[in-house]
């Protein structure tokens, strides 16, 4: 079947009449995703969204496995809350690796017990070879620093615990 039946057997009806969300266009657009070798497909029509990816055909599917949690584990996420009630958290902006300092010679930005201000910078992210510097955004003194130098983070991990 050429691309020009397929792309007309996808759209056979107007667009308001079908929309991103309609079942069987796309399951004919996953059809014709396995027929052409394609790996995503983003739709939208004023505010919907529709992404579809699949990946290589010969690829085997990957299961993860996750751990069960211990009691030990527990314990302390239990008695977390009580702890930093009163305390400010300093995320990260972005995920990519944390450094505690400028430079691998030069003494980490802050320590427990330093005060910090809204401009203070606690740490470096590097993300893609590219090295941002992350600001405290608040006062206070840093109570506690949750992650190590060169330890990778996540979008929105808490790094430092600030009291006010």
């Amino acid at each position: 079947m050429s691309e020009k039946k397929q792309s007309k057997k996808v759209s056979p009806a107007p667009a308001s009449a079908r929309g991103p969300m309609d079942v069987g266009l796309l399951e004919q657009i996953v059809r014709m995703m396995q027929a052409n070798d394609l790996n995503m497909v983003d739709l939208r029509e004023g505010t919907k969204r529709v992404v579809l990816k699949r990946g290589p055909a010969t690829a085997e599917p990957v299961v993860v496995a996750a751990a069960a949690p211990t009691r030990a584990a527990k314990a302390p996420e239990e008695a977390a809350p009580a702890e930093t009630e009163n305390l400010i958290p300093i995320k990260s902006p972005m995920v990519g690796t944390f450094y505690a300092a400028p430079s691998p010679d030069a003494k980490a930005f802050v320590n427990v017990g330093t005060t910090v201000n809204e401009e203070s910078d606690v740490c470096v992210i590097e993300a893609m070879k590219v090295f941002n510097n992350v600001k405290a955004e608040c006062s206070g003194k840093i109570a506690k620093i949750l992650v190590t130098n060169g330890q990778a983070v996540e979008f929105g991990q808490v790094l430092f615990l600030v009291k006010p």
